[in-house]
C-alpha cells in the first residue's frame, strides 16, 4: 500500500484527499493542510515510487504502471481509512487521476478540484513528450526533470515551484521516473475520452493565468461540461498551489463548503 498520512478534524465528517502530480509528493501540499484542516479531514497521498511510497514500490512493481492501477492504489488508502467519498483536490498528473477515479468509483468522489489540470496536450507540450521518449533512458532523468520544470514553468515568479518539484523529483529512481513516463503513451486516448465524456461531478477548474501549456484547453471544456467552472488565477503559473497559495485555498474551500 502507498504512504499516506491524515489530519483528523475534531467534529468534521467531510473528507479532502490530496494527489500531487509525477516527481512531487504530499510534502508539496504544505501551503494548504493548515488552512484545509480547520474545515475537513485531510488524507494526503505520496504514489508510487513517490515520497515515502518510494521504500514499498522501488522493486515491487515490474510491469508497466497504468492510470487504473495507480489509481487503484488511491481506492486502496479509502478502504483502508473506511473513507466512503470524499472531495479531491489534485494537481497536473494528479488530474489525471482524479479523474480517472471519477470514472472508475464515481460514488466516491463528491468534488473533484483540478489545479494546472491536464486534459489536452497542446503541440509544445506533444513534443515535449516525444522528446522525453527518446532520451528517458539515455540521459539523467534528473536533466529532463529539470527541463520540463523550465518549459512548463518559466516564469520568475515560477522558480519557487521550479525549484519544489526538482527538489522532490531528486527522490525518485531512474526506473521509477520510467516507469512513470512510460504512462505517456496511453495518454492522448483517455484525455479525448475525459473530453467528450462528462462525469456529473461538481468540478472547479484552477487554473493559472501564465499556464501556457494547458489553460485554453480547460477554458474550452469548462465552457461544455456543465458541471465544470472555471477560476484563473493571476500571476501564477502551472502549479498554482505553490504560486498563489493564499488564493487556492480560498477558492477551493469555498467551492468545497458550498457542495455540504
Amino acid at each position: 500500500m502507498i504512504h499516506y498520512s491524515t489530519h483528523l478534524h475534531k467534529t468534521s465528517k467531510i473528507w479532502v484527499t490530496f494527489v500531487h502530480g509525477a516527481g512531487g509528493s504530499s510534502s508539496i501540499w504544505f501551503k494548504q493542510i493548515r488552512a484545509f484542516s480547520k474545515y475537513f479531514n485531510v488524507l494526503l497521498l505520496d504514489l508510487r515510487g513517490h515520497g515515502k511510497s518510494k521504500r514499498y514500490f522501488s522493486n515491487v512493481f515490474k510491469k508497466k504502471y497504468t492510470f487504473d492501477s495507480v489509481t487503484q492504489d488511491i481506492i486502496e488508502v479509502l478502504n483502508k481509512e473506511k473513507i466512503k467519498a470524499s472531495h479531491f483536490v489534485g494537481i497536473s498528473l494528479g488530474t489525471i487521476l482524479i479523474r480517472q477515479l471519477g470514472e472508475m468509483h464515481p460514488k466516491r468522489v463528491k468534488s473533484m478540484v483540478m489545479a494546472g489540470a491536464i486534459m489536452k496536450l497542446n503541440t509544445r507540450s506533444q513534443i515535449l513528450m516525444k522528446f522525453g521518449n527518446v532520451f528517458k533512458s539515455m540521459i539523467p532523468y534528473l536533466w529532463l526533470y529539470r527541463l520540463f520544470a523550465y518549459i512548463i514553468m518559466p516564469n520568475k515568479n515560477h522558480k519557487k515551484s521550479r525549484l519544489i518539484f526538482v527538489e522532490e523529483a531528486k527522490k525518485l529512481y531512474q526506473k521509477e521516473f520510467i516507469r512513470w513516463y512510460k504512462l505517456t503513451t496511453d495518454i492522448n486516448p483517455l484525455l479525448k475520452f475525459f473530453r467528450q465524456v462528462e462525469l456529473n461531478i461538481p468540478t472547479l477548474y484552477l487554473m493559472g493565468s501564465e499556464d501556457y501549456m494547458f489553460l485554453s484547453s480547460i477554458e474550452k471544456i469548462s465552457g461544455e461540461h456543465k458541471s465544470a467552472e472555471l477560476c484563473v488565477v493571476q500571476n501564477s503559473g502551472h502549479v498554482v498551489n505553490i504560486d498563489q497559495p493564499n488564493e487556492f485555498n480560498n477558492k477551493s474551500i469555498s467551492f468545497i463548503k458550498n457542495l455540504n
